[in-house]
């Protein structure tokens, strides 16, 4: 039986980095599959509710490590991987498990959307999709990401095959990912 041809890319970035926008572009005009770590959590939970929130997102993942083992949330993606082929983009790499999750794969890369801080934070509150991204100060912002899941993404992303610098337009940014995308093709 023959393996089937994948491609692996793990998006790692901060809050507010462009890592989603990315990922989306890459979806729709290069037809990459798109998965997230917490993808069957949000899947078990939309069986029950319509809306839910990051806490009860949180609470599942705490409750299925408890039951089944911190490498739940990796063997149920591990297992959408090998099911599929092509490119497969996982978008949110924030810890170092994701990081050597992603590099278990043969042919597999990681790419590092990166920008500023003071850029992100400005971001952020201008989306304003938490209720309290109004009122937070960047001192604040700046202290969150240090005591946050964030903490790792720039050591891994020194770690990165490839890091996109976001400091410019979304022009820009989607050319740099056409630019990725394709070198990575090519190997």
């Amino acid at each position: 039986m023959s393996e089937k041809k994948r491609i692996v890319i793990g998006l790692v970035g901060a809050s507010g980095s462009g890592k989603d926008t990315v990922a989306d572009y890459l979806h729709e005009k290069h037809g990459v599959q798109l998965m997230r770590f917490a993808d069957p959590l949000k899947e078990t939970l939309s069986i029950y509710f319509e809306k839910f929130s990051k806490e009860d997102q949180a609470w599942l993942a705490e409750e299925f490590i408890k039951r089944f083992g911190s490498d739940i949330l990796p063997r149920a993606l591990r297992k959408r991987i090998d099911n599929g082929e092509g490119v497969i983009v996982v978008n949110g790499i924030r810890l170092w498990e994701d990081f050597h999750f992603i590099k278990s794969y043969v042919d597999s890369y990681i790419i590092y959307v990166k920008l500023d801080q003071k850029t992100r934070f400005e971001r952020i509150k201008n989306r304003g999709e938490k209720t309290d991204d109004n009122t937070l100060t960047f001192e604040e912002f700046q202290k969150s990401e240090q005591n946050s899941i964030e903490k790792d993404v720039p050591a891994i992303g020194e770690k990165a095959d490839f890091v996109i610098e976001n400091d410019k337009d979304l022009e820009s940014l989607l050319k740099e990912a056409d630019r990725v995308i394709e070198e990575i093709k090519k190997k």
